[in-house]
């Protein structure tokens, strides 16, 4: 696959840090565009920036040997990050960044919870109990009172 370098937990850091700055200039981005536009745009970005990295590191994979099954959750993927992009530009266009984001990161609390149910991960109470936290802290950040 790679060699990568940095452990998982700085990459997840990095995730987090780029999402925060995404939040932040897709707001400024959609202030004078249609959300869906500002999603077709970044869109390219992504697809033209994937494109020169996969080019530059040499690790293209010839799409005839990537099996059937990835193909169709790597499809069904696209379609959820495809959908989450459109719903979170809208969401910037409509509200403050400040409250769209903290929304957008119950996806954390999602993913335990779909991660349990379909993938037969184990969470222990202290995990839920970060999971709860995290669940009631985005509330109260996005809570405007």
């Amino acid at each position: 696959m790679g060699n990568y370098v940095l452990p998982w937990q700085a990459w997840a850091l990095l995730s987090a840090a780029f999402a925060a700055l995404t939040a932040i200039l897709a707001k400024v981005g959609v202030e004078n565009v249609n959300s869906d536009f500002a999603t077709l745009v970044r869109t390219c970005v992504i697809v033209v920036l994937l494109g020169g990295i996969l080019w530059a590191t040499g690790n293209w994979q010839p799409p005839a040997t990537v099996p059937g099954r990835t193909w169709v959750f790597l499809f069904l993927s696209g379609l959820a990050t495809g959908a989450s992009w459109l719903c979170y530009f809208r969401a910037l266009k409509l509200g403050e960044a400040s409250q769209v984001a903290p929304i957008d990161k119950l996806s954390v609390v999602l993913v335990a919870i779909f991660a349990v149910s379909f993938l037969g991960e184990k969470l222990t109470l202290p995990n839920w109990l970060g999971i709860c936290l995290i669940a009631l802290g985005a509330v109260l950040v996005a809570y405007k009172g």
